[in-house]
């Protein structure tokens, strides 16, 4: 069911796991999701970006999200998450739209510009009960991209953000630690740098660009402090192979749900992979979800 993503994220920090934050761009990735929620009994968050929203419609993914939570996956705990945005009005759509969380994506401005967006957002969701996720230090690479190495990953400033917490009060936080939108061999996960901001922020912490990251580095970025953890790319990845593999099969088939199908059985899997890693399989009883 649908639920504020303040109730995912506190149970997580409680108990010592990560929430998987996964994006989809259509009816078939979020039945993925769905699906590998139910049945690892995970709790997960479903997000979307400002592209996938131009894609679909913002009222089409947030019914669709919203009725697959209710029905499909009505005994696992489900938030909706607005990923990487970078204006206020469509931050402000969103809120409107009934997301409980948006992410405000300034960081490839100038320190003071990103405070001060950032913080005018968080006044306006804060006073509709909605979380903001602000960021520091701007993520390399794209999502879906996939290559050998990526030069010149940016690492952020702790003092810098440390100031960006207290001056805009975000209620998550997403800093430059290592790693990049896409796959890449050199991603990493600065756990030293990732400890001190935790210490100095005591903030729930979110890792962008978790699919170019070794599974071991992974439980040791959750154990230090990562709360939640972004996968975009190897849904796409499993989304494309399993749609590409299919068409080739039966090349002469005009039905695109045939087509189509093995695409939810992809997703599911990779979701349902993460979740076990993460630590959030097994967490939920169905049906002992409040209402």
């Amino acid at each position: 069911m649908l639920v504020h993503i303040k109730d995912i994220v506190g149970k997580a920090q409680n108990s010592g796991y990560g929430i998987g934050a996964f994006n989809i761009c259509n009816l078939e990735s979020a039945l993925g999701v769905a699906e590998a929620a139910v049945r690892a009994k995970s709790p997960a968050i479903i997000q979307v970006s400002e592209s996938a929203i131009k894609y679909m419609g913002l009222k089409p993914i947030t019914h669709i999200v919203s009725t697959i939570a209710k029905n499909i996956a009505a005994g696992v705990p489900i938030a909706l998450h607005l990923d990487h945005g970078k204006s206020f009005d469509s931050i402000f759509e969103c809120i409107n739209a009934g997301f409980t969380s948006v992410h405000i994506d300034a960081s490839d401005l100038p320190f003071d510009e990103n405070v001060n967006l950032t913080k005018h957002v968080v006044e306006v969701a804060h006073a509709r009960k909605v979380w903001v996720q602000g960021e520091v230090g701007a993520m390399p690479g794209g999502h879906g991209d996939k290559g050998k190495i990526l030069k010149n990953i940016p690492i952020a400033s702790v003092e810098e953000v440390i100031e960006f917490v207290k001056r805009t009060k975000v209620d998550t936080i997403a800093a430059a630690i290592g790693t990049a939108h896409g796959v890449y061999e050199n991603e990493d996960v600065k756990i030293n740098l990732l400890k001190e901001i935790k210490e100095k922020t005591k903030k729930p912490f979110v890792l962008h660009g978790g699919s170019g990251v070794a599974d071991a580095k992974i439980k040791s970025a959750i154990k230090n402090g990562v709360n939640i953890i972004n996968i975009g790319t190897d849904i796409k990845v499993a989304f494309c192979r399993a749609l590409i593999d299919n068409c080739a099969k039966n090349s002469k088939e005009i039905d695109p749900r045939i087509l189509l199908k093995p695409t939810i059985k992809a997703v599911e899997k990779v979701v349902y992979d993460k979740m076990k890693l993460f630590g959030s399989a097994g967490r939920v009883r169905i049906g002992e979800v409040e209402t």
